[in-house]
This record gives structure tokens, sequence and C-alpha cells, in this order.
């Protein structure tokens, strides 16, 4: 028995917990983009995952605006995803909607099914590669299907192994959950699971 406390300690196993995005949550929402390290690109800081529901000028792009916006969005129930814990510690986020909420989705139709878009995955540095982002997918699938969805649609990143160029999900993660490649462009697929 001590063998095995022991390994898992050395292990660093986490308990993770995952939470649809509410009112009740902006404190740890805002906790995570205000203390996540974009060593990649320290510019997403401003971002807080704001940027497909921006419709605005450039000159709009502001991290106070941006900040302000989410909670706004937020409380109106328009901001809706799910954060990843690692116990009572926000350590990822994924930005999952009904497609009709995102004001500059940038797709050639829209669909007039009923569509769950997933917009961004964004894992805090020291936690990826630990099946987070799968879980939060998972989460996702389970949750549309009940809320009765007709299908979750995706845009994963073309040829790309880093981490900042797969902020949509891992081309490779959806196959896994039996997505299909709808349409491919230079840069992005279009994926979609039917539910």
């Amino acid at each position: 028995m001590y063998l095995l406390v022991s390994l898992a300690e050395r292990m660093n196993i986490m308990k993770l917990i995952i939470k649809s995005l509410s009112p009740p949550l902006i404190d740890d929402y805002l906790f995570f983009f205000d203390n996540m390290i974009f060593a990649e690109h320290p510019d997403w800081s401003k971002c807080y995952c704001y940027s497909y529901h921006f419709a605005g000028a450039k000159e709009d792009w502001t991290k106070e605006r941006n900040r302000l916006a989410v909670i706004e969005l937020i409380m109106k129930n328009k901001m809706k995803g799910y954060l990843a814990y690692d116990g009572k510690k926000p350590v990822g986020w994924c930005n999952a909607n009904d497609q009709m909420n995102y004001a500059s989705l940038n797709i050639d139709e829209m669909s007039e099914s009923a569509v769950c878009s997933i917009v961004c995955f964004v894992i805090n540095p020291d936690y990826r590669r630990k099946g987070i982002a799968k879980s939060l997918l998972e989460k996702i699938i389970e949750d549309y299907t009940l809320k009765a969805y007709d299908m979750i649609e995706a845009y994963p990143a073309k040829n790309s192994h880093s981490c900042e160029r797969n902020y949509h999900g891992h081309i490779s993660m959806y196959e896994k959950y039996d997505f299909q490649v709808e349409k491919k462009f230079d840069e992005h697929y279009i994926v979609r699971k039917k539910l």
C-alpha cells in the first residue's frame, strides 16, 4: 500500500473535474486567464477566449475591454464552455457553444441543424499532454447529445505540431471520437460528429 501511495504522489496524479461555465464560475475563469502563461504567444493573454464573440473594430480589441465583455457574456449565459480543474485549481478551458452564439465564426455557411461549435482549447502549459483536452471533448459530446443537438463541429489546423497552432484541438483527437472531415482548406479542416 505504501508503495502505491508513494508512486501516485511521485506521478503527481491530478483530480480532474470538469465544470460547465456558469456565472458562479466567473472568478475561476478570470483567474485561469489572468494567471495563464502564454509562453508561445504573450499577446494571447488579452483574448480571454473572446475572439469568436468579438465583432468590433481592431482598436477596440484590448485586454480590459475583452475582460469586461467576457464577464457580461458569462452573466447572460452567452459564453459557454467547460473549465477543467485539478482539484480546485482551473487548469484547462474549452470554448464550446451553439454555433449561432459566435459573432465572427468564419465558415462558409451556417447549418440549419442545431450545431455545437468547438473553437478553442487552452490548457495550462504544466498540464499539457495529460488527457485534459480529451476529457473536455468527452464532456462536450455527452452534454450536447443530451441537449438534443444534431452535430458537433470543430476546426483543427492542418499539419501542425505546435500547441499554439492546435488551439482548435488536434485532428487525431477528433478522429478518435468519430468526427469526419467535412471540408478541407489550406490551413484547417472542418470536422463534424453527428449526434
